[in-house]
């Protein structure tokens, strides 16, 4: 590429695949599939049986903070370097991530890409329609796993990237940030179920709502223009020139807004905790839609 970009197609991750070059031995592939509780689905299993030619795998669940009672919850630096030198990356490599979701890859992958920004790795693109428009596109998979050498990261926080718990109670009085939620309508509602039994749906409260599926072009599989993208945070309500902050229901669907909006040219930093978070540790007037309060 003659500059960098965010967002690869699947014909020009197969072209750096099929040649040998000193470009494509600084490209990692990282499969980054993550399913929620309720799928029942095992992301690792199903990348052993199937996934894109030399890719690894990148467990959102292992690389995480394990000391914390919330899910996946940001790593801290060290942990993060030692994760994914291990997978051989350093800070000259070239990182691709793609999931397998049926949202054709937009859904973890973005945390994955989310989490290599806060760590300081500007360096890393997703792949566009993920590992169902590989498939659909007639690209080859495989079921071999490749060793890869260890490498040496060095990680630099951008705590820019991430909002916490007290940075989202606090905006509820000072009001300096918009909050996007990327779960389902029902979900932010109040109307349909959490996929985790012990948390209620609902919302914090000023929140807007895009569900994460909404910037997928259904006809291509593919992310929408940027036009396209421009309308739907607007028909939310959301203004791109005002600070904004993204949620989800664990930190993971955020990140495809964070991205959406990444493309238009826009920093949208991620509330990690999110819904779960904020539920479990919010006070009941500090939760919009949520049935167990009205």
């Amino acid at each position: 590429m003659s500059r960098f970009q965010s967002l690869v197609s699947t014909k020009w991750l197969w072209n750096c695949i099929s040649n040998s070059n000193t470009y494509s031995s600084k490209l990692r592939i990282l499969d980054s599939t993550f399913h929620l509780p309720k799928a029942n689905r095992d992301a690792y299993g199903e990348y052993k049986e199937k996934h894109i030619p030399g890719a690894q795998f990148f467990s959102v669940v292992d690389c995480s903070d394990h000391t914390s009672k919330y899910e996946h919850m940001l790593p801290t630096p060290q942990e993060f370097a030692a994760y994914v030198s291990d997978i051989g990356i350093s800070n000259d490599t070239h990182v691709v991530v793609y999931d397998a979701s049926d949202s054709y890859g937009f859904f973890s992958a973005q945390r994955a890409w989310w989490m290599f920004h806060v760590f300081g790795h500007e360096q890393v693109s997703v792949l566009n329609g993920g590992l169902k428009k590989w498939c659909e596109d007639g690209y080859p998979i495989t079921d071999t796993i490749e060793s890869m050498e260890k490498e040496t990261f060095h990680p630099k926080l951008r705590t820019e990237l991430v909002k916490s718990f007290e940075d989202v109670e606090k905006n509820l009085v000072t009001k300096t940030f918009q909050i996007v939620d990327a779960r389902s309508a029902g979900r932010f509602h109040g109307t349909g179920p959490e996929p985790r039994p012990e948390i209620k749906p609902g919302h914090i409260p000023l929140a807007k709502n895009i569900p994460y599926g909404t910037v997928i072009d259904k006809n291509t599989g593919t992310l929408k223009s940027s036009d396209e993208l421009k309308k739907v945070f607007l028909s939310a309500g959301i203004d791109l020139e005002q600070p904004l902050v993204a949620s989800c229901g664990s930190g993971v669907s955020a990140c495809v807004l964070s991205f959406a909006a990444s493309t238009l040219g826009k920093t949208v930093p991620v509330y990690d905790g999110a819904w779960v978070e904020w539920y479990l540790r919010s006070r009941s007037d500090q939760r919009a839609s949520c049935p167990e309060d009205n």
